[in-house]
């Protein structure tokens, strides 16, 4: 805002469409009340909108840019960049940080990630980078009640039916591409026909993936079944129920990190840490 307010232009990368959407929402809701023009660059526009929004950049009469790669392409020039936001910054390669670096020689750079990468985390630690922590938790957060138990169909219907009686949403992790259809039927017979599923893994092709995810997000599914794909940079305030099978298969810090996917508004949230029965862990 600031930025924008001193008559330069912002870009915002992102590592997914999914993510960018999500940003790009999350900026026009922000930005409502001012004359902030925002705008979006990924596979949800079309080739008249992209080439539009290029032209805006190029004149300065867009102030805001979120984006996917697509916002680092030799086509796209600015006005007057003033700052980059990379957000999720571990998930970009080597030749992107290049381009970012051809941007760089007189501008503010901002890289968010919460698990840096290691030449990034020694840059800051030694100093050549400047680096802040942001230790407190958003305002009205609860932490998450976390359940690690054998399998149980009774609790996990429950937990279910109680996340959708208050107009929540549920993330139903099953890390098995291959079992996913008959995961999908059991949970429908489990659950009843009347609960939304939906399903996302990363073996569907990327189109498709991302209709799933946006429907998702628009409240359109009640339950996603899916698997480690949501674990990074995801927002859905409303997935506030999580349940995880066969979580013994998973390392701690990908729990961790998946677990972080709930409790991102201000409900409590509940995730269900679930290993087959008898097993000793």
């Amino acid at each position: 805002f600031k930025a924008v307010m001193d008559g330069r232009q912002v870009a915002f990368l992102v590592p997914t469409t999914v993510l960018a959407y999500q940003h790009y929402n999350t900026f026009k809701s922000r930005m409502k009340n001012f004359p902030v023009n925002v705008e979006l660059m990924c596979r949800f526009r079309s080739k008249k909108q992209l080439q539009r929004t290029a032209a805006g950049l190029k004149a300065g009469s867009v102030d805001i840019v979120v984006g996917t790669h697509r916002i680092l392409q030799k086509d796209i020039a600015f006005k007057k960049l003033g700052l980059l936001v990379v957000d999720e910054e571990q998930r970009f390669g080597v030749e992107h940080k290049e381009t970012i670096k051809n941007y760089k020689s007189d501008i503010d750079v901002l890289t968010l990630t919460a698990t840096p990468i290691p030449r990034t985390l020694h840059m800051s630690l030694s100093g050549i980078r400047d680096i802040s922590v942001i230790e407190d938790p958003p305002a009205k957060r609860f932490p998450v009640q976390t359940y690690v138990m054998e399998y149980d169909p009774d609790i996990i219907r429950d937990a279910v039916d109680r996340e959708i009686s208050r107009n929540g949403q549920v993330f139903y992790l099953y890390n098995r591409v291959r079992e996913m259809d008959s995961k999908y039927a059991k949970l429908k017979r489990l659950l009843g026909e009347e609960v939304r599923i939906g399903i996302a893994h990363g073996q569907m092709e990327e189109n498709k993936l991302e209709n799933v995810m946006v429907d998702f997000i628009n409240g359109d599914y009640d339950v996603l079944l899916c698997t480690t794909i949501i674990e990074s940079g995801l927002d859905i305030p409303n997935v506030n129920t999580m349940i995880i099978e066969d979580a013994d298969r998973m390392g701690l810090s990908q729990l961790y990190q998946i677990r972080g996917r709930v409790g991102r508004s201000d409900k409590v949230a509940y995730a269900y840490i679930t290993h087959k029965h008898g097993k000793i862990i």
